[in-house]
């Protein structure tokens, strides 16, 4: 009941929201006809490693009409989008403390937990064990 709660908030502001006068950022991207199925794509399958390609085939653009669009209208790259979301998705994991770095690396797209830990410690600023613990 509250994912559906979330998903009517979600389609109001959406319609309140004035097209090319909103700020880029994700509501934008999701108000915009041709990003969104690339947006939902992204969440819907966290894990799968996506290429700018893929999300443009998503969006029925060109691959460089997707990326000048997708900038322009989110306000970040493609690939800096999925990875702050992969990076939020491994932070709520790990908050919760149900799964080990190890998982929380894969569920997330991510080969190795090493891997993972490096580009967790860059884009949040302290090693995953140590978020999870102070989590």
């Amino acid at each position: 009941m509250l994912t559906r709660l979330v998903e009517v908030l979600l389609i109001e502001a959406l319609r309140s929201t004035p097209g090319e006068d909103t700020p880029a950022g994700l509501l934008r991207g999701l108000a915009d006809a041709r990003l969104a199925p690339a947006l939902r794509a992204m969440h819907g399958h966290v894990a799968r490693p996506w290429t700018v390609p893929q999300l443009a085939k998503a969006a029925a653009l060109s691959r460089s009409g997707f990326f000048e669009r997708f900038t322009r209208t989110v306000g970040v790259t493609p690939m800096e989008y999925l990875l702050g979301w992969r990076m939020a998705v491994a932070r709520d994991l790990l908050r919760r403390r149900d799964f080990g770095i190890a998982e929380v690396a894969e569920r997330v797209g991510y080969g190795s937990a090493s891997t993972f830990s490096t580009a967790f410690s860059r884009h949040v600023g302290q090693p995953p064990s140590r978020y999870a613990r102070a989590g």
